[in-house]
């Protein structure tokens, strides 16, 4: 069984099979991870063809059998590594694969592989304040929902926003005395009021139970998360009500992190992928595969959990989205109002 490290310790991980082939040993480190494969000797020729993700490896050892080690040392940032929370656990996924042929022929074999950690419980980002942003207590949990800097560091000091600028909106929900949330956004639309009636002209963000429409349209996706019961829409600003007000709705739904299904999900696109993906654990994408039809419950369970209405709808805003010729002019108007003051 394969080793982990995890706060410093290794045990044995005590979750499912971590790589499908006993040839494949994997030692995780601290960001890091060191995989062995050993290949027999026919294939010593090509072990150029082996890759972690889409690294190729770091080193071959030619072994007196003739058989090899082929070996992989990266940093969890490196070869397309998928990290995703569960519970406690912090857990880092990626594929190994040997591919006889160039892309786009599909590889000879493919197995998979996870590093698992302890997910560290002190740390907070600095903006998750209950005075930051919107806050809003609903069935006992309390949802904020802000925009954020563009370093991803605080709440946003302004909300003027240039066209074609991102605009992080970041929502959590405060779980108190519950059992560990998830986060979802299951619905997100901007409009240019407050309040929506039947006549509003809405532009349309998310939809379908948590598929991020704009991801499709623009550049727009979720970012990894660093907690359960948060989540951040990495959104391009729009032409949506440009130079006027507008609001974000977002309906936040506070669900079990350990039930994920057609209808409660995050999921963007990724267009170098050409597929939908789905935040929490990319290798069930398949339940994102609804985002292009319509997504409906299959589980039971779900309904138990409706039945506690743990979601509110939060909204955001003015926020103001300016072109870049309106944004100098305001400048040369307000530089010419100092002057004369």
């Amino acid at each position: 069984m394969v080793t982990h490290l995890y706060l410093g310790v290794i045990i044995l991980s005590v979750f499912a099979t971590t790589v499908a082939n006993a040839a494949i040993q994997v030692h995780c480190g601290e960001g890091s991870v060191a995989v062995t494969w050993r290949i027999s000797a026919e294939f010593v020729p090509h072990a150029a063809r082996h890759f972690l993700g889409n690294c190729k490896p770091s080193h071959l050892e030619v072994l007196p059998t003739g058989e090899g080690n082929v070996l992989f040392n990266y940093n969890f940032a490196d070869c397309k590594f998928k990290k995703r929370i569960k519970g406690k656990y912090l857990i880092y996924q990626n594929e190994m694969s040997y591919r006889p042929h160039a892309r786009p022929k599909p590889a000879a074999s493919v197995h998979h592989i996870e590093c698992v950690y302890k997910r560290p419980d002190v740390w907070v980002p600095p903006f998750l304040n209950p005075g930051s942003g919107v806050s809003h207590g609903h069935g006992g949990l309390v949802f904020h929902m802000a925009l954020l800097d563009e370093q991803l560091q605080g709440v946003a000091k302004t909300n003027v926003i240039p066209l074609g600028s991102f605009m992080p909106i970041w929502a959590s929900v405060e779980q108190m005395s519950h059992q560990p949330l998830l986060l979802l956004m299951e619905e997100c639309v901007a409009a240019p009021t407050a309040e929506i009636h039947s006549g509003t002209q809405v532009y349309p963000i998310i939809g379908n139970k948590g598929c991020l429409f704009e991801s499709m349209r623009g550049n727009a996706m979720f970012l990894p998360r660093y907690h359960s019961s948060a989540i951040t829409l990495y959104l391009q600003s729009f032409k949506f009500s440009l130079g006027e007000e507008v609001y974000i709705h977002c309906k936040l739904v506070a669900w079990d992190p350990e039930v994920l299904d057609e209808t409660k999900k995050a999921c963007h696109y990724v267009k170098e992928n050409v597929r939908w993906e789905l935040l929490d654990d990319p290798f069930q994408s398949s339940l994102c595969s609804c985002c292009d039809s319509t997504c409906t419950s299959r589980h039971r369970r779900g309904l138990e959990w409706d039945s506690h209405s743990l979601s509110h709808v939060s909204v955001l805003g003015p926020l103001i989205i300016l072109d870049q010729s309106d944004l100098t002019a305001n400048k040369t108007s307000a530089a010419a109002a100092n002057s004369k003051g």
